[in-house]
Formats: structure tokens, C-alpha cells, sequence
């Protein structure tokens, strides 16, 4: 006797749920982003020139941090250098677009445009991080993670030598500015008779730049690479059985993160008009391997949260003068108060939260629904939903420990 066909079958079929669900997820989507889109609206136009200034500088950091997550978060590899490869971008752009020098000791500057020497910055900084990438990544977690950190010394040591671009340890003053022809960011001309200052110009140019890059950062992590590159991340032995090549998975996010560090710090350097080499220290490095672990870890929405709570809330305290700037007995500075406030968050994220604030989100988010079944009926989670949940997990950054004997590369 044949199987009944499931035509003729009494039981009834469920009609798949993923177009439903798929619909409210984009908008619910579209319906954040016209919020953000009106918040960042209304502080731009009423918000005052400090707090735009603010949201400048934390959009430079989202976009270092949208690197860094790239090569920490999606490949998994650790590293501490991203400040050394926002230097070279940063001191790359001075070369090329700075200008000439005008006395003896001046730093060098060739006076080129904007259209050059920012995709520039990026470009240097990734050639140089294809260069030491081979060497860097045959070793992965915490040796990892200890070569990175030798790039921000031997960054230290050559920033200070090479006064003819950097300025030495007194800095660079003459960093370029951002133009487009004969319109500057820096000293702004009115547009269409509206006179803008000049954090108001760089928010303009800021604000597409982020939604370019994070845009770009999402389509990569969903295409083949950016698979490769989660593969690699959680087990690289299952990755090299299914074909994927380690070598090309982890240069290919090495190089890409190094261009966007070089990017930040090229622009960087533009908004603050200076910068010295003890800029681009090691403290730096922590600051951003704080924020995407605060944010959420192969997340581009936790890369730019991460980056307003660790590189916004400390500068609007400065900007603001919300504590007293010296430490006193009686009272405690900014500084203090950001370094104390980040490496709490670092803890309590670590212990309670691993996937940063995008894995409480996503926790809260799915509380509601249970209540909410509850609530109509007490409805349990079906397999669909209980599919969902494991793919939403997001991954965590974890240091392997691993003997020196078990390593394939160790010396016998």
C-alpha cells in the first residue's frame, strides 16, 4: 500500500511562519532607525555645538570599532593594536594632505585633497597590516593578542623618530582638513544661506560615512567571507575540513579591520586638529576592545552602542564640565570617572552578559514575547522560535588556553 500523498493527509499543515516573522523584524528595523534618524535630528539642529561635537568624535570611534569587531568579533582573533593602525592613518593623511612645510622642522605635507589621502590613510594602514598579518596570525588568543600589543610600542617608538611626519613627541598641529573643491569642513561657508559651524559640517560627513561603513560591515559578515570568517571563529578545525582556507579567512579580516582603523584615525586627527603619539597608546586599544565587548561582540548596531558608552559618556563629561577636571581628596575627575566606569562595565557585561548590550537586548526582547504568550493563552515556545533564540546567540570572545607543547608551530 503506498504512502498517502500530503494532500490526502487528514493532518493539518502549518503554514511556515518565517515570512510573518521576517516582516516584523525589518520593521521593527526601519522603525529604530527613523527614531535614531529624529534623535540625531533634533540634536543637530538644537542640540548646541557642544553636543554635536560629542556625537562627532563617538562616530570616529564606531567606525574604529566597526574594524576592530571585524577581526575580534567576526574572525575571532584577539588583538590589541588598532590604535597602532589608527596612527598610521591618522600621520598618512598629515603626509598627504597637510600642508607644506614653511620653516625648517616643519612636518612634510604634499597639499593633497580630501578624495585622496582619506581612502589613502586606510589603504596604508592595510598594507602594512597584510604585511604583518602572516607573521601575526600564525599564532591565535592570547599570543595573539601579545604581538598585537608589541605594534602599539614599536608604533610608540617610531612616532616619536619620525619627525619629518609625525612632529615628534611634541605632535602634529597641521593636520587637513576635509574638503570638497573650495568647500572645507574646517572653516565652512554658508549652505544655502545657512551659516553652519564647523562640528555641524563634519556631523554631516560623519553621520554618511558611519551608515556607509556599517552598512558595508553587515553585507560582509552575510556574505561568503564573512562566513568563512564565523567559521573560523568557532572551530577551526571544522572550518579547514569544510574547505574553508584559515590562512585567506584571517588575512582578509585582518587587512579590511586595519582599513578601517586607518580610516578612524585619519579622521581622528582631522576633527581634533592635533594629535601626539602618546594618542595612540595602549589605553586606547583597551578603550576599544571595551566597547565591543560592552556593545556586543560581532555586532555592528553593539560596535556603535559599545562605542557611545565608552568614547561618548567620558567626553561629554569634559565637554560639559559635569565633574571637577583635577582629582581632589574630596572629588573625583572625568578621567577617573570614565576609566572607573568602563572597566565596570567590562566586569559586570563579562559576568552577567557576555554578548554585551545587543545580548541583553535581545534577552529583554525575549522575555516580552514569553510574557506575552502567556498572556494569550500560555503558548510554549515552539521549535521555530526555540531555532530563533540559538541563532540569535551572539558569539563571545574567548581566550583559548592552550600549552606551549600542544601547539602545531611550537619548536620540538
Amino acid at each position: 500500500m503506498s504512502a498517502p500523498s500530503p494532500a490526502d493527509s487528514s493532518t493539518p499543515v502549518a503554514a511556515p511562519p518565517g515570512p510573518p516573522l521576517e516582516l516584523s523584524r525589518s520593521s521593527r528595523n526601519r522603525a529604530l532607525a527613523i527614531v535614531g534618524v529624529v534623535v540625531l535630528a533634533l540634536i543637530f539642529l538644537f542640540g548646541g555645538d557642544g553636543w554635536i561635537s560629542v556625537l562627532d568624535f563617538t562616530m570616529v570611534a564606531a567606525i574604529a570599532a566597526l574594524g576592530l569587531n571585524v577581526l575580534s568579533g567576526y574572525a575571532g582573533q584577539i588583538s590589541l593594536g588598532i590604535a597602532f593602525f589608527m596612527g598610521i592613518g591618522a600621520y598618512t593623511a598629515a603626509w598627504l594632505g597637510g600642508s607644506p612645510p614653511q620653516f625648517p622642522g616643519d612636518p612634510a605635507g604634499l597639499g593633497l585633497s580630501f578624495v585622496i589621502w582619506l581612502p589613502a590613510s586606510g589603504i596604508v594602514a592595510a598594507l602594512i597590516g597584510a604585511l604583518i598579518g602572516p607573521t601575526a596570525l600564525r599564532l591565535k588568543g592570547f599570543y595573539l593578542a601579545i604581538v598585537t600589543l608589541a605594534l602599539v610600542f614599536i608604533g610608540q617608538y617610531l612616532f616619536i623618530n619620525l619627525r619629518s611626519i609625525t612632529g615628534g613627541q611634541e605632535g602634529r598641529f597641521n593636520f587637513p582638513a576635509p574638503g570638497i573643491g573650495d568647500f572645507t569642513f574646517a572653516s565652512p561657508d554658508p549652505i544655502f544661506g545657512i551659516q553652519l559651524t564647523t562640528n555641524q559640517c563634519f556631523f554631516l560627513l560623519l553621520l554618511p560615512l558611519l551608515a556607509l561603513v556599517a552598512g558595508f560591515v553587515a553585507n560582509v559578515a552575510r556574505s561568503r567571507p564573512g562566513r568563512a570568517w564565523q567559521a573560523v571563529r568557532d572551530n577551526e578545525t571544522a572550518a579547514a575540513i569544510m574547505g574553508i582556507n584559515l590562512f585567506e579567512a584571517k588575512i582578509g579580516a585582518f587587512v579590511l579591520s586595519s582599513f578601517l582603523a586607518g580610516i578612524a584615525g585619519a579622521l581622528y586627527a582631522s576633527l581634533s586638529g592635533i594629535a601626539t603619539p602618546g594618542a595612540w597608546s595602549l589605553l586606547l586599544s583597551i578603550q576599544f576592545i571595551a566597547a565591543i565587548l560592552i556593545g556586543g561582540v560581532a555586532s555592528v548596531w553593539g560596535s556603535i552602542l559599545g562605542a557611545a558608552f565608552v568614547f561618548a559618556i567620558p567626553t561629554a563629561l569634559n565637554t560639559f564640565s559635569l565633574l571637577p577636571q583635577n582629582a581632589s581628596s574630596t572629588g573625583i575627575s572625568s578621567g577617573d570617572l570614565s576609566a572607573i566606569l568602563y572597566g565596570l562595565l567590562i566586569i559586570v557585561f563579562l559576568l552577567f552578559e557576555p554578548a554585551g548590550i545587543i545580548g541583553l537586548a535581545r534577552r529583554i526582547r525575549a522575555a516580552t514575547q514569553r510574557v506575552e504568550a502567556r498572556r494569550k493563552g500560555g503558548e510554549t515556545a515552539t521549535p521555530t522560535t526555540t531555532a530563533m533564540a540559538s541563532s540569535e546567540r551572539e558569539p563571545q570572545l574567548d581566550v583559548e588556553r592552550m600549552d606551549l607543547t600542544q601547539r602545531a608551530d611550537a619548536p620540538q
